[in-house]
């Protein structure tokens, strides 16, 4: 038996912990007490959360540059089921849901050309005696065409604010290719509303005049040029003190290219080192690349240099001549005069006899100096500028003495080009534009290819891509020793045929 003082008693904190169920006061049915006394069911009859919620939104669609409108005036792109896209179509219902609480929010499967954008919205609110309510309710947002006003100004022929004109005052548009491969890697044409390609230039289209500041400023950080910029008036709003101006960006690059002869004045050669004025250009650049092939002396000439002591190219490719090399002997040491500049260390100095392929029946040859020992030997073909029997109307050059002038100039060597297509694998991208009757020359093409394939620091700007559709054909007798591109610098290139399995294909399997 227990005393009185012994008998056990239920825990104070129990007896909180055991909750009696309400009946609620509309249907009956035994719930755990709230402050609304009443089970959500009848508690929905009576109140609606999502009352003043539209639930049917119209959202804007430019169908031309694939954009959505953000109230008042900005245009975003945003892809479907995106965030962009479930932040966009949120403010949107950002007015009318100021007295409630947004817990989650979600896309709803709809079929892509349905013109339909299905919302699920999980929302909160305080309602009888304080009791809190949750709601799931779907919203649909119906898809709208209208044209923005970039497209406006597409469609009306009046689309664009600033062009940026770039020229090149040459026959061989090397210049022209390695810049393009620069603009494709930086992404730099994907504001440009048009690209036009013209006589001697091409010219890039913005819908602002940031956008073409930003390809101005980007060309005279990548190759020599200079810039003239002009403006005209369009309109003019005397109530709101508006102008509407048309700008233009009037480019001109240096109109020397890689491979180019060029003869120096008397005050630029010395001021680069006392090298001669007779010089070959390795790579065009941000600088321009020459080389003396009789001292191995090398120097940089930027823009304003260039501009402050112009000099013109003496040839164009179609003007070098097949040359075989008959005979070489190594220069290992040369003496230069005070004052010299810097030389290379990835050529080496010869003194060559060659002979024209096109005069094997005569014994006429001809001796000269080189900066391709490195790669030269006896019975090699090789391309060079023929001083001795052409006529050159150069303002520099007219005046040297003629003692000094080569009779011939080497540039590079030659390969067998059939055999290098063939076994070419890589490709390069290009950009689209509107080319107006002007033809891509093939040659050309073809010689900035070759330069990529031999000068490595040229090819570290470019992006190169593996060429699927060609598979190269190896033979013993193919290896002339022509320089080629190793698989490591070659990149993949995305097709939408990786990701489904073909194009147009399928995705399900059974």
């Amino acid at each position: 038996m227990f005393k009185p003082s012994e008998i056990p008693r239920p825990d104070d904190e129990l007896l909180h912990s055991i909750t009696v169920p309400l009946l609620c006061c509309t249907c009956g049915v035994p719930i755990p007490p709230n402050p609304a006394n009443m089970c959500v069911a009848c508690l929905r009859t009576q109140v609606d959360i999502s009352e003043g919620i539209p639930k049917q939104v119209t959202v804007h669609f430019c169908k031309q540059c694939e954009r959505y409108l953000q109230p008042p005036a900005t245009w975003m792109q945003c892809g479907l089921e995106s965030r962009e896209l479930l932040a966009l179509c949120l403010k949107k219902l950002k007015s009318s849901m100021t007295k409630v609480r947004l817990i989650d929010a979600g896309f709803l499967w709809t079929e892509p050309h349905s013109k339909r954008i299905k919302l699920k919205l999980t929302i909160q609110k305080e309602v009888m005696n304080g009791a809190i309510l949750q709601q799931v309710f779907v919203v649909e947002f119906v898809v709208q065409y209208q044209m923005c006003e970039d497209c406006h100004r597409v469609e009306a022929k009046d689309f664009w604010k600033a062009v940026v004109q770039v020229r090149q005052k040459t026959v061989h548009k090397k210049t022209f290719y390695y810049l393009e491969q620069l603009i494709l890697k930086h992404k730099l044409h994907q504001n440009a509303l048009n690209i036009k390609e013209i006589h001697e230039g091409i010219d890039f289209y913005y819908g602002s005049k940031q956008h073409a500041q930003k390809m101005v400023d980007f060309l005279q950080c990548t190759v020599p040029c200079r810039s003239k910029t002009s403006q005209r008036l369009i309109s003019h709003d005397i109530h709101s003190n508006t102008f509407n101006y048309k700008s233009t960006f009037s480019m001109e690059i240096v109109p020397v290219c890689k491979d180019s002869v060029v003869c120096l004045s008397p005050r630029l050669a010395q001021s680069l080192g006392n090298m001669g004025q007779v010089c070959v250009c390795t790579r065009v650049t941000s600088t321009i690349h020459l080389i003396d092939p009789s001292t191995l002396q090398i120097a940089e000439v930027d823009g304003n240099t260039y501009w402050r002591f112009p000099f013109n190219s003496l040839c164009i490719p179609r003007q070098l001549e097949e040359f075989i090399v008959m005979d070489i002997d190594m220069i290992r040491e040369q003496k230069l005069g005070a004052g010299a500049g810097v030389r290379s260390n990835k050529h080496t100095l010869a003194e060559v006899w060659v002979q024209k392929t096109s005069e094997m029946n005569t014994s006429q040859q001809y001796h000269c100096r080189t900066f391709l020992g490195h790669l030269l030997n006896i019975g090699d073909l090789v391309l060079g500028f023929d001083f001795a029997n052409s006529n050159v109307n150069d303002e520099y050059l007219n005046k040297m003495n003629p003692h000094h002038v080569p009779d011939v100039v080497l540039i590079k060597k030659s390969y067998d080009r059939s055999r290098r297509m063939k076994r070419r694998n890589w490709r390069l991208q290009e950009m689209d534009r509107d080319r107006e009757g002007m033809d891509t020359d093939e040659r050309q093409y073809q010689d900035f290819l070759e330069d990529l394939e031999e000068d490595e620091a040229l090819r570290k700007n470019v992006n190169i891509y593996k060429d699927t559709s060609k598979i190269p054909v190896e033979s013993d007798t193919d290896d002339d020793g022509a320089p080629r591109i190793s698989l490591m610098e070659m990149l993949e290139e995305l097709s939408l045929s990786d990701a489904t399995g073909g194009e147009g294909a399928d995705m399900l399997t059974e």
